[in-house]
């Protein structure tokens, strides 16, 4: 028995192709990963199954309803979470639960909700000043509002932390009911042994559909499996590394944080922050959804007054005379931060100018950079057009157009499939080895191996600090996933 039955499916966005052909049945009652690169046809597909696009070609039967001319009685049937957060962010989280209840009709019978995603304390609070994880699990209690016969979840854990990421499993797990077909897009390979079956999409077609384990016995493998089936992936010089002129610094220190401390009333966001890195380091800072990772960011590139303690960079205090700390650092914020409006080039000639790079230097230099990044095809695009993976290549590109000695990267490869995120950290390595100095943080565990030293936070605090190797040998695990999660719950328990 079939939830969804797709036959010949094609959708084109002028005269790109999204879903090329594509034939796909999803069984009834389990639950199915679609798995596939940025622009693959994931979202495009997720929408079309449920109504929210029209396809060009072929037929789609959902729970047996055409979802285009029987809408309104799919509809009520179906738990949808989208990509992006969907929500009120000036409602409460309760009143996000009643107002979704409404549209739904059904009673304010939220406590197991509330119970499981751990929101009970924070009911009263906006939804826009939830962390991350904190957000996307109100995400999903509202999509699952009324026992839906079929739940859409659309990468519902980008940017969000290992121990956050096995909540939301669980909440999938225990709130269905049996009969619940679940169907989940997502970035992160790790998560396709925790489904029944896995469906790998590449540039509109199917090219994997069975169960995770047919495919390799664990995660790690499953990933390389996917990889080769995408055509595979072999690193290569980064041109962007290959042209970067090596600086003679010499501090001791090229970021340095002493005693950085940002409050919110009695509230402390970050409590105590004091970190050396080195010229040529790739530092990560680790931590759950809230630990205070982003504030930190912020007070260190100046966009953030601390409440006490100074940071500097190549030296320079960054309150004292931020324009020449600023000058010698790249940034790349968490969220897409560009302009929407402007195309991918004109992003990109708007922060060379403001990067300082001469008009007659300018053109080549973003010449280069369309080359380097791949972004040919896309550069006359609007960016708020994009689907994520390349928003955030474009956010890594602007950082990176002036050569900056130093680099800030706020969770780069959120949202990035597998291939691209090795991309990233090809260039991130090659660059580090140029002589520049890297802090970064994220939620990919395996990515955490490639940095050289980690601070793991904490509620506003560092609980932890060393390479890789010494915070697995401190937490007696041989994963860095598994280190993280004990790690926390000893401080918890402490």
């Amino acid at each position: 028995m079939y939830a969804v039955e797709i036959k010949n499916l094609t959708k084109k966005f002028d005269s790109r192709t999204a879903l090329d052909n594509l034939s796909l049945n999803i069984k009834k009652g389990k639950i199915t990963g679609l798995i596939g690169a940025d622009g693959a046809g994931k979202t495009t597909l997720l929408r079309l199954i449920i109504g929210l696009l029209l396809p060009n070609n072929g037929n789609i039967k959902t729970l047996s309803l055409n979802p285009t001319t029987e809408k309104e009685i799919l509809t009520p049937k179906i738990g949808y979470m989208p990509q992006k957060f969907g929500l009120y962010e000036d409602l409460s989280v309760i009143e996000n639960l009643k107002l979704y209840a409404d549209l739904k009709h059904v009673s304010y019978d939220f406590e197991k909700l509330l119970n499981f995603t751990k929101l009970e304390p924070f009911q009263q609070r906006k939804a826009g000043a939830l962390s991350g994880g904190m957000k996307q699990k109100l995400g999903l209690a509202c999509a699952l509002l009324g026992k839906p016969e079929f739940l859409v979840l659309d990468e519902p854990s980008v940017g969000v932390d290992p121990i956050s990421r096995r909540d939301l499993s669980k909440m999938v797990k225990n709130l269905i009911t049996p009969e619940t077909t679940v169907l989940w897009s997502t970035a992160y390979l790790d998560e396709a042994h925790d489904f029944d079956t896995a469906v790998v999409i590449d540039k509109g077609k199917v090219i994997y559909n069975g169960k995770p384990h047919d495919l390799a016995e664990t995660s790690k493998e499953f990933e390389e499996k996917v990889i080769e089936l995408m055509g595979g992936y072999k690193p290569e010089i980064s041109k962007i590394a290959e042209n970067y002129k090596d600086t003679a610094d010499v501090l001791e220190c090229t970021v340095e944080a002493t005693n950085l401390e940002k409050k919110y009333g009695d509230f402390y966001a970050v409590k105590n922050n004091s970190f050396c890195i080195q010229k040529g380091e790739i530092f990560g800072l680790l931590g759950p959804n809230g630990a205070g990772k982003s504030t930190s960011f912020k007070m260190m590139c100046g966009l953030t007054t601390p409440t006490s303690g100074t940071a500097k960079i190549s030296g320079v205090d960054i309150l004292k005379n931020p324009s020449k700390a600023r000058s010698n650092l790249g940034y790349m914020a968490q969220k897409f931060s560009l302009y929407g409006s402007l195309t991918v080039r004109q992003n990109l000639e708007f922060f060379a100018a403001a990067y300082g790079i001469g008009l007659f230097d300018r053109k080549k230099r973003v010449d280069e950079i369309v080359e380097i990044f791949d972004f040919q095809e896309i550069q006359h695009q609007k960016s708020e057009d994009l689907p994520l993976g390349f928003k955030q290549k474009l956010s890594m590109a602007c950082a990176l157009i002036h050569n900056p000695p130093i680099l800030f990267l706020d969770e780069p490869t959120s949202g990035v499939d597998i291939v691209t995120r090795r991309e990233f950290w090809n260039h991130i390595t090659q660059l580090a080895k140029k002589g520049v100095t890297i802090l970064v943080t994220t939620h990919f565990m395996d990515e955490a191996e490639y940095c050289d030293r980690i601070s793991l936070f904490y509620k506003g605090e560092t609980i932890a600090i060393g390479t890789p190797k010494e915070l697995k040998q401190k937490a007696n695990e041989s994963t860095m996933e598994n280190t993280f999660i004990k790690l926390i719950k000893e401080s918890d328990e402490k």
